[in-house]
């Protein structure tokens, strides 16, 4: 398959029409997918995320030409919140990133979640695999900040970075959005603002409270940085890249892609079985329902179980 070839000797049109296939769901993309796959596994996945506010995107943006500077090539997914009227990306992580374009080592691309929970779009983890496949070293996976689904991220990166930031009218956003869980780095952005010792000290202390990650040996450090002048962004990607070595040496590097795969397998899953149970019971039958329980005719419970049996017979 030409696509393929392309893709894997780094040409980033095809990459591009890749990535567009996947966002539409066209068959393109599943034969090419099954075709790159074994060329996957060796980029380091970076999530980022963050209640809105933090400075994540600017953040990449500095992680990026700091990646850059160590000779290691970047691919970024960027998953915007969807236009309300067109559906698609707002885009305004591509403006901010703009001093980006140009470099041959980066790839950016912007996503709409389409109405997707979790803050991922459906699709961002087969691009992630295209990017991997097309031999990134790094791949950035910038999610919108909507809160406690963020969890998503984890399942698709390899590092977590939370982005947490002074002033926003909290004291510890993480905190209240569950994101500490998740987090494999802290970061407080905006570090010159007044606030910031307050910040990342309430975050030291929440680690110490809660002692899950020291379970596993992995105390997630906090960082702090200014990302409009580049300070603490080295030190950043130093902390990124031993959180990488320590999956490695520790196996949790495949304990990680196993659980990755598994998120991935029952994702794909969900959407095949339904897209058949669509295709057998039809559009109508399904609005049907839709109408009756609205109406309260019906209770959801029982549709679903109708669904399931017409779907069977």
């Amino acid at each position: 398959m030409e696509l393929v070839t392309q893709v894997l000797a780094g040409e980033r049109r095809a990459l591009a029409r890749l990535i567009s296939s996947i966002e539409n769901d066209g068959p393109t993309a599943r034969q090419a997918l099954a075709a790159l796959y074994p060329h996957t596994g060796r980029a380091h996945i970076v999530g980022i995320t963050g209640a809105p506010g933090t400075g994540k995107s600017t953040l990449v943006n500095e992680m990026a030409k700091a990646l850059r500077r160590r000779g290691q090539t970047v691919g970024i997914v960027a998953v915007d919140p969807s236009s309300p009227f067109s559906g698609g990306a707002l885009l305004g992580d591509r403006v901010r990133m703009r001093d980006l374009a140009g470099d041959a080592g980066i790839f950016i691309r912007s996503m709409a979640t389409r109405g997707s929970l979790g803050g991922l779009a459906l699709a961002t983890a087969d691009v992630v695999k295209a990017l991997d496949a097309a031999g990134f070293d790094v791949v950035l996976v910038e999610t919108v900040g909507v809160g406690q689904a963020e969890v998503d991220v984890a399942r698709t990166a390899h590092t977590v970075l939370v982005i947490e930031a002074p002033g926003l009218g909290d004291e510890v956003q993480a905190m209240k959005a569950g994101l500490m869980e998740i987090a494999d780095v802290l970061v407080v952005n905006k570090a010159d603002r007044p606030g910031a010792e307050n910040t990342a000290r309430a975050l030291e202390v929440s680690l110490d409270l809660g002692r899950s990650h020291n379970e596993n040996g992995w105390r997630p450090p906090v960082v702090k940085t200014i990302a409009l002048d580049g300070t603490g962004v080295e030190e950043l990607l130093d902390v990124a890249a031993a959180h990488r070595a320590y999956l490695r040496e520790s196996g949790q590097w495949a304990a990680r892609e196993r659980r990755r795969v598994q998120s991935d397998l029952l994702r794909m899953l969900e959407q095949a079985l339904l897209a058949r149970l669509i295709e057998r019971v039809g559009e109508a039958a399904l609005e049907s329902w839709v109408e009756r329980v609205a109406a309260r005719q019906a209770d959801p419970y029982a549709a679903v179980e109708a669904l399931l049996q017409e779907g069977r017979g």
